[in-house]
């Protein structure tokens, strides 16, 4: 064989595992979701891309075949039609022995340096950073291996299925997206600079949504404002102008018996006209809706959806009010800081110390401060029960605990219920940088 047949034929050797390799990597990296939009789109490509990811089995049995009988084939013609010309060059300086050895070594180190870099390493990377694209450009030519090579193909994919079965292994790709998939993604993309910081943190709220109980975000029975069917003109009054709350519950002696709820500027309207208003009146009073502590946030919202309403009295399993809720505490979870004019829960005092209030939900600490996990989280809701959990006992002042990197330190309570504390970084992580 002539040398620049040799070369000529090397040379195509290495496009065609240059197209293996690229089509093997950009097959395995190519996204199913952006995948399916440009097969919804009516790209065939991206549909047969799609089929081959559902059934791997073919097309890397196809890939392995290809790969194979390229490197052997290059081998053969590099050993057999570039040694003797190595050999005849070196010969014109030297007669040793080792002339022949060497340049056999010199020929397949040569062919090796340009299959690794040009049919191998160049065309990978390019398929890992354009996957989408490179895996519907060699799709066609991959299918029409598999339909060439089909009876090896069926051979070795057969015999393979069949020892994944003996060992009990599943070869099928698993693509389902979790949440902690998408916020990863959120949080790549924010790195990035493709989403805003406020993008980003929107989104992510979404998703506390399904993992937050509504006791998280609800007013708790001690600080619900009420209004007793018994209550005068004047008392009501007084009772508004120190709660200038939109809505307010009516009840019959206390929080156990709830007639309904009333809308403040329906109520004071009306008072403009008759004083004599009585508060259970039927054009005035609304029928409550409750709902269990149980629900997610997300739930709740779309029981306001469905419903109409934007209030919810919350119960317990003992059927005892607990709360309130309205959809602006729901969507304050969303909208979070980027909209909220209320008292900060959190408040950040130096570089290692916060003010926290007991009832901040534990996911808002977890973030501020950067914790992981808090211990057997499932029984309590916020920071105030974390410190209950931990104690094993009614909680007073100065009580502390330590946790992660942290301090947590009672310095407020009523009435048994932590009211605010003190989180301060331990003094053995201070000269690493802390959240801020």
């Amino acid at each position: 064989m002539e040398l620049f047949e040799a070369i000529l034929i090397i040379l195509l050797l290495i496009i065609i595992s240059a197209v293996i390799s690229s089509a093997e990597i950009s097959l395995a990296g190519a996204r199913k979701i952006k995948l399916q939009v440009l097969a919804n789109d009516g790209d065939i490509r991206a549909t047969q891309v799609l089929q081959l990811q559902e059934k791997p089995g073919r097309f890397i049995t196809v890939v392995q075949i290809g790969l194979n009988m390229v490197a052997i084939l290059g081998g053969m013609i590099g050993e057999s039609a570039l040694n003797p010309y190595f050999v005849q060059l070196m010969s014109q300086y030297t007669q040793s022995n080792w002339v022949e050895s060497a340049s056999s070594w010199i020929a397949f180190t040569m062919v090796t340096f340009l299959f690794i870099l040009l049919a191998d390493l160049i065309p990978k990377r390019l398929a890992m950073t354009y996957p989408e694209q490179i895996a519907m450009k060699t799709v066609g030519v991959m299918r029409f291996c598999i339909f060439i090579f089909k009876p090896l193909v069926m051979i070795f994919d057969s015999l393979a299925n069949g020892i994944f079965r003996f060992l009990r292994v599943s070869t099928v790709r698993e693509d389902n997206m979790t949440s902690e998939d998408i916020v990863a993604l959120v949080e790549a993309g924010a790195e990035s600079g493709v989403l805003k910081a406020q993008e980003q943190y929107l989104i992510e709220n979404i998703f506390d949504m399904q993992a937050r109980t509504v006791t998280s975000t609800m007013t708790t029975r001690e600080n619900i404002v009420f209004l007793d069917r018994s209550f005068n003109q004047q008392e009501v009054l007084d009772t508004l102008s120190k709660n200038s709350h939109s809505k307010l519950l009516i009840c019959d002696g206390g929080l156990e018996k709830i007639l309904g709820y009333v809308e403040s500027h329906t109520l004071l309207t009306l008072y403009l006209t008759d004083s004599k208003v009585a508060l259970t009146d039927p054009k005035l009073l609304r029928k409550s809706l409750f709902v269990p502590d149980t629900l997610s946030l997300y739930e709740v919202l779309e029981l306001f959806k469905s419903t109409g309403e934007d209030f919810a009295v919350i119960v317990n399993e003992y059927a005892l009010v607990v709360g309130i809720v309205t959809l602006n505490d729901v969507m304050s979870i969303v909208m979070g800081e980027l909209v909220s004019s209320e008292e900060e829960q959190i408040v950040q005092r130096d570089e290692h110390s916060w003010l926290i209030d007991g009832i901040t939900p534990l996911e808002d600490v977890m973030r501020a401060l950067d914790i992981a996990s808090f211990p057997a989280d499932e029984n309590y809701e916020t920071i105030g029960g974390f410190m209950m959990y931990m104690l094993r006992k009614i909680p007073k002042k100065t009580d502390s605990v330590l946790y992660d990197k942290y301090k947590f330190e009672i310095i407020d309570t009523e009435n048994f219920k932590i009211d605010q504390l003190l989180v301060s970084l331990r003094k053995d992580f201070q000269e690493h940088s802390a959240p801020n």
